[in-house]
């Protein structure tokens, strides 16, 4: 059985510090001692858990934040297709932490080598243009595959299925599948598809100097990485890294389709 004594609380900063006091003392009740985590600070490197509080958005930072370290997502947002419970629910999910009572789900990190540096994304990366089309050429494991002309274009992992993939179109994919999902958004070109290649692929993306769009961003998890400009190249990989999440039960993933997607929601008469 895993034991967790310290844990790191990474929250979303909107969040009343009454919330954050009683996060600490559940944590206390349960002999877990609990260390309010800073985005702009150094983690320690004793910290055996991270509790994340908010929605999808502090999940993903939260996983970034202290790689290979497990996360516990408590939901606090809207959607919540990485979270294992609500509020309400934190005294039980820590009794079974501690009864050793849950799964660890293991996930592909993406890294990308950009202009600016390195950027690291659990979900998606997206290349994007403000108001014009954008025109990129896409080559995987040194072979050309094709040029794109569209809004931008995404990058992403089996977990970012059901995320800025999930808005464009792309299968939904069960997240411990390693693997890059490629998407075109608003592709000038009826040819163009959703593409899935294996998780040791290398993808590059260049922006072909005949893009007249001034303003093209890279965004890592919803994240903005800086500028780009035409000539520019980008490299994806999947990372050494790996994200590390907590759920209650083996079937967690379809149990959140249903609640999150309302599946299962009456529609008319049937």
């Amino acid at each position: 059985m895993t034991d967790f004594k310290k844990i790191g609380i990474y929250h979303n900063p909107d969040l009343g510090k009454s919330v954050l006091e009683g996060i600490s003392n559940s944590l206390k009740n349960h002999q877990m001692e609990p260390v309010i985590l800073k985005p702009s600070s150094e983690v320690q490197e004793n910290i055996d858990l991270i509790l994340t509080v908010g929605g999808d958005g502090t999940v993903l930072a939260g996983l970034i934040h202290l790689p290979n370290c497990p996360v516990l997502a408590v939901n606090y947002g809207t959607v919540g297709f990485l979270t294992t419970g609500n509020p309400e629910d934190l005294d039980k999910i820590l009794e079974r932490i501690q009864q050793g009572r849950f799964v660890i789900s293991e996930r592909s990190i993406l890294e990308c080598l950009h202009p600016q540096g390195t950027a690291y994304a659990v979900n998606e990366l997206v290349i994007k243009g403000a108001t014009r089309l954008v025109n990129m050429a896409l080559t995987i494991n040194g072979h050309p595959i094709r040029k794109i002309r569209g809004d931008g274009f995404i990058v992403g992992t089996a977990t970012g299925s059901t995320g800025y993939l999930l808005a464009a179109g792309s299968p939904i994919v069960m997240p411990e599948l390693r693997c890059m999902i490629l998407s075109g958004l608003n592709e000038y070109d009826f040819r163009a598809r959703h593409l899935v290649i294996t998780h040791d692929s290398r993808v590059e993306l260049e922006i072909l100097t005949n893009t007249r769009e001034k303003e093209i961003h890279l965004a890592a998890d919803g994240q903005s990485q800086g500028p780009l400009v035409p000539g520019d190249k980008v490299l994806i990989r999947e990372s050494e890294r790996r994200a590390k999440l907590i759920f209650m039960e083996p079937d967690y993933f379809f149990q959140n389709l249903s609640s999150r997607l309302s599946w299962f929601q009456r529609t008319g008469g049937a």
